[in-house]
């Protein structure tokens, strides 16, 4: 879900953040790194740089030395920044980009590089887009990085604004940047009483070796990102997901039948006819439950054939 970058009520980070404000050419000491076979534990965070390539991320673990939310955000800060000690990794910006401020507003940080920010090169950028993201969002509390240069809002490639944007917006592992893109999508979620269907606008970054009607049962799984209510069960596992001739083929385990007995019986069903049905690919969603048709989903909608959108389940 896209935020608005609010410009009023924030309230600067403690002062010792002001050393953060230099090049990032500096070179700071040691960073720390578990091996990767090591269980995180509490106080244990995942940095993320660069590897040497500079086509995809390199995670190291980064024990902090505080558990005050204002400091930590600091010290992390202090390692996402530095170059690390490791030859395969890379620092995530160029020498000439300083970082100016940081700020916190709610449940959204604010990020204040210089004009050598915007200058790097788009593949770069998503990159480092995705490592701030993954490395603040970690912090409690914090649900979405937003990023200014010299003060002012961020845009993309496109010439469009980048707004803010959480972890979870590079839905995969990113690898090459040349295989991502930004995509927006219209998802249905459960209303309050669970007998509507609210959309929620979701642009997100995504790899092009997943096919858009994937995406989207992926994105409704991980459920809502504003008020509105889950309407499949977070251990449901996607079997397979393919489209022939406009109908859209959803197979899924067996959790999918287990959902919340308070919500109409509906909702599930047609939160996802309905979220792949907004996709110009697709007219008509079959869903499957571990690869059999012959359902009676909660003794009320039968899934023995491809299902149309219904407009009379979103609310008005």
């Amino acid at each position: 879900m896209k935020q608005e970058k609010r410009q009023k009520g924030r309230a600067d980070i403690r002062p010792v953040l002001c050393a953060l404000c230099i090049l990032m050419g500096l070179l700071f000491s040691a960073c720390k790194e578990t091996g990767a076979q090591e269980e995180p534990a509490d106080g244990v965070y995942q940095i993320y740089y660069l590897n040497s390539n500079r086509t995809k991320l390199a995670a190291a673990s980064y024990k902090t030395q505080t558990d005050d939310p204002d400091l930590l955000l600091g010290e992390l800060a202090q390692q996402i920044l530095k170059a690390p000690d490791y030859p395969d990794y890379q620092a995530i910006l160029g020498d000439r980009t300083a970082l100016l401020g940081i700020q916190k507003e709610d449940n959204i940080l604010y990020l204040n590089f210089n004009r050598e920010y915007s200058a790097a090169k788009p593949s770069r950028e998503i990159l480092c887009r995705a490592a701030l993201a993954k490395t603040f969002t970690q912090i409690p509390g914090i649900d979405y990085i937003s990023i200014n240069c010299d003060g002012q809002p961020l845009w993309d490639s496109h010439g469009n604004p980048v707004g803010a944007f959480s972890g979870s917006d590079f839905v995969e592992s990113v690898s090459d940047v040349n295989s991502f893109e930004r995509v927006e999508l219209k998802l249905y979620f459960a209303n309050e009483a669970g007998d509507s269907l609210v959309p929620e606008t979701r642009e997100l970054v995504h790899n092009i070796s997943t096919s858009m009607e994937k995406l989207v049962v992926e994105q409704l799984l991980a459920g809502p990102q504003g008020g509105a209510g889950a309407v499949l069960p977070k251990d449901t596992k996607i079997l397979n997901v393919s489209l022939t001739d406009g109908v859209c083929y959803v197979n899924l385990d067996g959790s999918f039948l287990n959902g919340n007995p308070d919500m109409a019986e509906y909702i599930p069903v047609y939160a996802l006819v309905n979220s792949l049905t907004e996709l110009q690919t697709v007219t008509k969603v079959q869903i499957t439950v571990a690869g059999s048709a012959d359902v009676m989903y909660r003794n009320a909608i039968s899934l023995a054939s491809p299902l149309g959108r219904e407009e009379k389940y979103i609310q008005d």
